[in-house]
């Protein structure tokens, strides 16, 4: 789940890490409001899921009440590459003395944390890593042993920055480090961090992602599940439970795995055929399950045919088949279905669905004939 920036700003204020004061606003009069309240100068700022809000005119600094009321008028209702602004957050402005840049992620070669650390913050990190990546510091972690403040200490003057910053920096990454740990991010991120003229050292800006799999440990989280952006078919698919997200193809697919979703794309796309989304329905196909995806793929007007791709291994074919058959009598199909059965009990499976073969739904034997018959009943 990626967080806005103030949900983020929210979310680091949670384990103390200095952030602007400020408040959320869906309309002119409320940032108006909030403006006055917290003191002039403010910055406007759009909150949407993509960066470049800035050169898009998302993000102005208000002097007074007119211009305030003049920004926010002009920055609720913006699209930002797609995105229509429907929120702002009003903080109050900063005196900036210098930027940095601060992050944490997980490091999937090493199966360790990795922080990194640039005195050239306020630009994308991409940019500093193509140019000087001498410039980024970096740190990894064992998250058996966690991040100590003495090692923290070095990386930060690793990093060159200005020894004014030195003992705030660490501060703030000694935080940083704990809410992206026991808040289960996958990545928190400060860009810039700032220092201020009177040396302290502050979170301008807050990108989070939490891991979705942990929302059991943290209730609150729901708050940020209901601002993710997802078209129709995706909030459909979500609330069913359903691994599914919308692409722009003809062909409906419904695999049970993710890495088995990914390869059906794949071969749809090798035979000249187009997915239309891609929906794990996990270890299970039961009735409940399958009627589901059938219904959120049958709901989708681009979708000219359906490909069912089941390997079983702990899901068994016969429990595959007879799902997949009640699932048919729930759902009034628009498409065809195609129906590749491998695995655990394929065989007991293919018997239970032969009967019900017809022209709205066929069987081939391989994944690769399934996805060319799916490309061909498309078009």
């Amino acid at each position: 789940m990626d967080l806005l920036e103030y949900q983020g700003k929210q979310f680091f204020a949670q384990y103390g890490i200095p952030v602007s004061d400020g408040e959320a606003c869906t309309d002119v009069d409320t940032a108006v409001a909030v403006a006055e309240r917290i003191g002039y100068p403010v910055v406007v700022k759009a909150q949407v899921h993509t960066g470049g809000r800035g050169k898009a005119g998302g993000v102005k600094l208000a002097a007074n009440t007119e211009e305030c009321r003049e920004h926010a008028s002009n920055i609720l209702g913006l699209d930002i590459k797609g995105h229509i602004v429907e929120i702002i957050w009003v903080e109050s402005a900063s005196d900036i003395a210098e930027e940095y840049y601060a992050s944490f992620t997980l490091d999937r070669s090493a199966k360790l944390h990795l922080g990194m650390l640039s005195a050239e913050g306020g630009v994308e990190i991409e940019s500093v890593a193509d140019t000087n990546p001498d410039a980024i510091a970096k740190i990894h972690v064992n998250p058996v042993d966690g991040l100590s403040e003495e090692a923290c200490r070095a990386w930060v003057e690793a990093a060159n920055l200005n020894p004014k910053a030195t003992d705030g920096a660490v501060d703030i990454l000694m935080k940083l480090y704990t809410a992206y740990t026991e808040g289960d991010a996958d990545m928190v991120e400060i860009n810039p961090l700032i220092l201020k003229p009177t040396g302290e050292v502050h979170a301008l800006d807050a990108k989070v992602s939490l891991d979705s799999n942990a929302v059991y440990r943290h209730p609150d989280y729901e708050q940020y599940d209901a601002s993710q952006p997802r078209d129709e078919r995706e909030t459909a698919a979500h609330e069913k439970g359903l691994q599914y997200v919308g692409l722009e193809g003809t062909i409906g697919v419904i695999a049970n795995g993710a890495g088995l979703a990914m390869s059906t794309v794949d071969v749809i796309s090798q035979v000249g055929g187009a997915a239309a989304n891609f929906l794990d329905i996990g270890g299970g196909a039961s009735a409940d399950v399958m009627a589901g995806a059938l219904e959120v793929i049958n709901n989708d007007p681009s979708v000219k045919s359906i490909f069912i791709n089941i390997f079983g291994g702990i899901t068994r074919g016969e429990e595959v088949a007879n799902g997949i058959i009640e699932a048919m009598g729930r759902v009034k199909l628009d498409s065809p279905i195609v129906i590749r059965l491998d695995g655990t009990n394929a065989e007991e499976g293919r018997s239970i669905l032969a009967p019900a073969l017809n022209d709205m739904l066929m069987m081939e034997s391989t994944m690769l004939s399934a996805a060319a018959k799916a490309a061909e009943l498309a078009k």
